[in-house]
């Protein structure tokens, strides 16, 4: 994983993407005898593989040493993000793009033991012999044309991303009628984008007959936008203080545990609380001793791919379990996972339901305004701190500020002032 430049990761996603839509495609016109375009996206890409292909190739060092590991590893991650997928599919289309129902050992038709088992395979095949193969004709490109290639997809990636979002949410359906349109350019436009929205739902419904894209209802009451919102800010505050705490007691002094630059927020925290509640909610009347083994492997991949995640982006990591037992790579041990189990059956039944209540009265016209302000206030805090530990790996690598903005960093934000926001921070591609 060190080494690799952002374009070569672009790349390789792109690559898998494209494998991903080619594998689907193939297995699916053997089975139907007919070809059937089984990419959510209109271009031929499947990103679940380009995802999983990614994430599974930044955690490989942590895994190489020994292929069963390796195999476990690329079959829990893959699995994890196949079901994140599956959940996100249905709430958009209110259809299955896959089903595994009639699959033993499955879990409400998203993923299923024999699905892992070949995730598992194909890990193992990416790390030790796809990558090498993959990035091999992107390193003979010359240096800028390379760049130039992989770059110059991403717009077009992130348009077809949009229509079909846009696809998903049923605009099409509001946009005015092209006959009253008033001008001729206002015409075309609303022509072009319907014709498009519509082509892309057409493509859907081949692909998925059943699909008919629509507005729909959250699985619950309490998991809307607003809500999450709440869930994200309290859980954040909630997390950096439970970690303040937890390392005063364990090291005997206080220090920052926050994820931001502006006030204490843990965002791990945040979007834990937030995502969880979101795709656990349908189980929350399940045993205990569901929401607990489903808690250890979703929290624990979670964490996982948080800490591959900021390694990735920021060259830095901000925990290291690596003097626990039972840990992978320092990123992940044991009995933390276990508290990921506690967490998930103290939340669903016991303080959600509370503070379930309590959130429905903030979302009247006032809520909804303080709502907006704090989403506001987040994003903006969340942007000047992504870029402050983006320049704070630049000054590592030895990288001098080409630009105002990088020099604002520089004196608002120099490693003294890092080192003591984020006191675990540990570079890994320093110079």
């Amino acid at each position: 994983m060190r080494g690799m430049s952002v374009s070569e990761w672009l790349w390789l996603f792109l690559a898998y993407s494209f494998l991903g839509w080619w594998f689907e495609v193939s297995f699916t016109a053997v089975r139907r005898h007919r070809y059937v375009d089984r990419g959510v996206l209109r271009g031929p890409l499947c990103i679940i593989y380009g995802v999983a292909g990614c994430i599974i190739t930044a955690g490989a060092r942590d895994l190489t040493e020994s292929w069963f590991f390796l195999f476990l590893g690329s079959a829990l991650v893959a699995t994890v993000v196949e079901w994140i997928a599956g959940n996100i599919l249905e709430r958009a289309t209110h259809t299955r793009w896959w089903d595994y129902s009639r699959s033993r050992f499955n879990l409400d038709g998203y993923i299923c033991l024999e699905a892992s088992l070949i995730w598992g395979a194909l890990g193992v095949a990416a790390v030790h012999w796809g990558n090498r193969l993959l990035l091999a004709p992107y390193r003979l490109l010359p240096k800028p044309w390379g760049d130039v290639l992989v770059w110059a997809g991403v717009p077009v990636l992130a348009f077809d991303a949009a229509v079909t979002v846009l696809t998903l949410a049923g605009v099409h359906e509001m946009l005015p009628a092209v006959e009253d349109a008033r001008t001729r350019l206002s015409r075309l436009t609303l022509r072009l984008g319907t014709a498009i929205l519509r082509g892309t739902e057409r493509r859907m419904q081949r692909a998925v007959p059943a699909m008919r894209p629509h507005r729909r209802k959250s699985y619950s009451t309490g998991c809307d936008a607003i809500t999450l919102l709440w869930l994200f800010f309290f859980g954040s505050l909630l997390g950096d203080a439970v970690e303040t705490v937890y390392c005063y007691l364990y090291d005997g002094h206080l220090s920052s545990r926050s994820s931001l630059v502006w006030g204490p927020f843990s965002v791990v925290w945040g979007l834990a609380l937030a995502l969880f509640t979101k795709l656990l909610y349908r189980y929350k009347d399940r045993p205990a001793s569901f929401l607990f083994v489903v808690g250890v492997f979703l929290g624990g991949a979670y964490e996982y791919l948080c800490s591959i995640a900021t390694e990735i982006l920021f060259g830095a990591v901000f925990w290291d379990y690596s003097a626990m037992p039972f840990n992978l790579g320092g990123r992940i041990n044991l009995l933390y996972c276990f508290f990921w189990g506690i967490a998930s059956v103290a939340w669903f039944k016991g303080v959600y339901p509370w503070l379930d209540r309590l959130l429905r009265h903030l979302k009247g016209r006032g809520g909804r305004a303080v709502a907006a302000s704090v989403a506001v206030f987040l994003a903006a805090d969340v942007a000047l701190s992504a870029a402050a530990l983006a320049r704070c790996d630049a000054r590592a690598q030895g990288r001098p500020a080409a630009n105002r903005a990088e020099v604002f960093l520089d004196e608002h934000y120099d490693d003294a002032v890092m080192a003591r926001l984020y006191p675990k921070l540990v570079h890994t591609r320093a110079a």
